[in-house]
């Protein structure tokens, strides 16, 4: 009776143990831990099953695993039997599928998502996202390129998931999506409280060619160059370092793109209030060269104050020439104003102005009759130029070149560098041109040779040419022409062919033309004026004595 009723026991639990559901296969099951041995846990997970799993896979990255005996703890069945008779469970698989399902609610919904950095890969970085890994581009790390990631490995900070494949395991998140977010409200909030006009301090957090940015408590503004000084500013560097705090003033702000413009000119004097006062027109004043143009260069007259020298007023002789070729930048000059625009904030300044015009400082030191000596600098078709004092030229016309040769003969005769002399004709200071001519040089010559010879006078010539017309003669380096009715008085003997070349006669003159460098000669004029004389010394038409009795007379008189 007592065997029976135990059978019937066993038969019972039997039946019961078989009607148990065994746990599927992967499915995530509870257990409890009953030994931790050799860097494992051994856990309980029912149904008369045991199985083992590392200590390392209940650790946080970073940490050491928190784990006693008698803790219960979830874990993922891979297999209810493995080749030692054990279940084969893992604790990572569990924790990756539970965070799979709340990950994905957390894609769904567009929250936040906590997790930690702790490796480094191609690209990016590893995150773990309490049992789930995920990959963190390098572009989503911070708003700004980061350089040295080691202050965010391992610690727990949120994240927002870009992108999740739970078949490919594949999750994609980004840290710098929670810190533009942030940083959105953040900025939002200071530019509430900013209003333009106002002054702030700011730190420069960083430096380009065209200005600074600069941090103002969670939002950056840009300072740009041109309003960092009233000066001319080349680089933001020459007067801003980063990290550097500074007063800035609020310019504007834009409040649908959030973009805040600083100044700090705007918190000086503006230079360009006096610039009236301090610099009347015609003044001279001392400047700097600051920047060099095709078409001038900028003086700088005091900080903040930029005058511009344009390449007309910039010497009076080089014409044009490149300015870099007359002044260098930093060069210190001497500049006159010439105008003032103060609502352009434009100055107009001259540099040849400080100095003398050259062509009136030659109109005073070589008035006109003036013999000067200087270079062939140039030939032309109409004439040439010649190099004189002050850098300088003056223009010999090919109708002042020689008396006796036509003009385009005679300037074949010259070449560049040729030392020649000329003499002043005239200087047209507004139109800068210096009139000179050589062959007035030869009218001086005259001036020697006739010194003493005036109108009336009777010179001895000696003939050097006959011609038809009449004879050409000289006197004292000066040639002249008689013609054939100036040859005698009697028309019989008006016959050029009874002069030969080398004749020596008298003749009266008739003119002294020193412009063009002629004697007016007549030997017909000096017989008549002897006649004339002889009359009136030894008788008169009306005496009866014939012309030849009062020469003969005067003759024996003379002898």
């Amino acid at each position: 009776m007592c065997a029976k009723a135990t059978m019937e026991e066993f038969e019972a639990l039997l039946n019961e143990s078989l009607d148990m559901d065994t746990p599927d296969e992967g499915s995530v099951v509870k257990g409890r831990v009953i030994a931790i041995e050799a860097g494992q846990a051994i856990i309980d997970v029912g149904y008369k099953m045991e199985g083992r799993v590392d200590l390392k896979e209940f650790a946080n990255p970073g940490e050491d695993a928190n784990l006693s005996v008698g803790d219960e703890v979830e874990v993922y069945l891979d297999r209810v039997e493995n080749a030692r008779g054990e279940a084969s469970i893992s604790r990572e698989k569990a924790r990756r599928e539970e965070a799979w399902d709340r990950l994905e609610k957390a894609y769904a919904d567009e929250e936040r998502v906590e997790g930690a950095i702790f490796g480094r890969v191609k690209g990016g970085f590893t995150v773990d996202l309490g049992g789930a890994v995920a990959f963190l581009p390098g572009s989503q790390v911070d708003v700004r390129p980061v350089r040295d990631a080691g202050p965010l490995m391992g610690l727990k900070q949120p994240f927002q998931i870009l992108k999740m494949d739970r078949r490919r395991g594949n999750i994609v998140v980004s840290r710098r999506a929670i810190l533009e977010e942030s940083r959105a409200e953040q900025r939002a909030e200071v530019i509430a409280n900013l209003t333009e006009g106002q002054s702030v301090d700011g730190v420069v957090k960083n430096i380009t060619e065209y200005g600074a940015f600069v941090d103002l408590g969670g939002v950056d503004g840009l300072l740009h160059v041109t309003d960092m000084a009233w000066r001319r500013v080349n680089h933001p560097s020459e007067i801003l370092s980063i990290g550097e705090t500074v007063k800035v003033q609020v310019i504007k702000i834009n409040k649908d793109s959030h973009r805040i413009s600083l100044g700090m000119k705007q918190l000086q004097d503006d230079p360009w209030d006096t610039v009236a006062d301090k610099f009347p027109l015609g003044s001279v004043h001392h400047g700097r060269v600051t920047n060099i143009t095709d078409y001038g260069a900028f003086v700088e007259l005091e900080a903040g104050v930029e005058g511009l020298v344009h390449v007309s007023e910039m010497s009076w002789t080089k014409k044009n020439v490149h300015p870099g070729k007359i002044v260098s930048t930093s060069q210190e000059v001497d500049v006159m104003v010439l105008e003032i625009d103060e609502a352009k904030r434009r100055v107009s300044l001259g540099l040849k102005q400080t100095m003398r015009n050259p062509w009136e400082v030659f109109a005073e030191t070589h008035p006109s009759g003036t013999v000067i000596e200087g270079e062939v600098k140039n030939i032309t078709e109409f004439g040439l130029f010649i190099g004189l004092e002050g850098d300088i030229d003056g223009m010999v016309h090919l109708s002042d070149i020689s008396w006796d040769a036509r003009g385009e003969d005679a300037i074949q005769d010259f070449r560049k560098g040729d030392v020649v002399k000329a003499v002043v004709q005239d200087v047209d200071i507004e139109k800068e041109r210096i009139s000179l001519s050589i062959k007035a040089l030869e009218n001086e010559h005259m001036a020697e040779a006739v010194d003493g010879v005036k109108r009336g006078s009777v010179v001895t010539v000696e003939v050097t040419a006959i011609e038809d017309g009449g004879v050409e003669v000289e006197y004292n380096g000066v040639k002249s022409f008689i013609r054939r009715s100036d040859l005698a008085r009697d028309r019989q003997d008006q016959r050029p062919e009874r002069f030969q070349v080398g004749d020596k006669v008298d003749a009266r003159v008739t003119n002294v033309d020193t412009k063009t460098r002629r004697l007016g000669l007549s030997i017909k004029a000096r017989e008549i004026a002897e006649e004339k004389e002889a009359i009136d010394q030894y008788g008169s038409s009306d005496s009866g004595a014939s012309l030849g009795d009062i020469l003969g007379a005067a003759l024996k008189r003379d002898n």
